[in-house]
């Protein structure tokens, strides 16, 4: 596993069709293998949207710049009650050689 770098900024978290509420984002990057990049981090957005959110499928978390990142809470469903929960990034990462170390 090789580390590739930080992507941090804000974006929008959602569920299919519904919009969960507003969103910051810290994740570190890293190769598993060639050409597979897999990020986890922390996701910061109010409490009660938080709490919305756990335990959900297909939450996309659409950034600031456009890009559309799948993602899943990796913590236990008490993490959800402060407003940063830890997940983890499923698809839509930036290739490794984008990533800034």
């Amino acid at each position: 596993m090789k580390f590739l770098g930080r992507l941090r900024g804000n974006g929008t978290l959602v569920c299919g069709d519904e919009t969960i509420g507003a969103a910051d984002y810290d994740l570190d990057g890293y190769t598993t293998r060639p050409g597979e990049v897999v990020a986890s981090g922390e996701l910061r957005m109010p409490a009660a949207d938080l709490q919305r959110s756990f335990g959900r499928r297909d939450l996309r978390l659409l950034t600031s710049d456009g890009k559309v990142f799948h993602l899943r809470f990796s913590g236990k469903p008490s993490d959800s009650r402060g407003d940063a929960a830890h997940v983890d990034v499923t698809d839509g990462l930036p290739p490794a050689k984008e990533w800034r170390h």
